[in-house]
């Protein structure tokens, strides 16, 4: 007999929660680099996103500035991304973004 493994159930499960388009706008503040954001919003979280906007400035090698991403998750990604903005104290913002749909 087969028995499924966890991390399979896992991702049944994930795949059936709904998913919300979100415009995200995080302020970087010199606590992190933009390109290990980028990297652990990706790599780490699974989270595909599109940057919308970018003002960013390196001073000493810090990150500076504000990024607009586009998302599209469901509300467990979404709670794993917050805690992490907040651990790391980075402040974001987040609008629901709807398109209208022409027929």
């Amino acid at each position: 007999m087969i028995t499924p493994t966890p991390s399979l159930q896992v991702l049944q499960n994930k795949l059936n929660l709904p998913k919300k388009e979100l415009i995200l706008e995080i302020e970087l503040n010199g606590k992190m680099k933009f390109e290990h954001l980028m990297y652990t919003i990706y790599n780490q979280l699974g989270i595909c996103h599109r940057v919308l906007s970018a003002n960013v400035e390196y001073i000493n090698g810090y990150s500076f500035g504000t990024v607009q991403l586009y998302i599209n998750v469901n509300s467990e990604d979404y709670q794993q991304l917050d805690f992490y903005l907040n651990k790391n104290k980075l402040l974001s913002t987040t609008v629901e973004y709807t398109c209208r749909k022409y027929s």
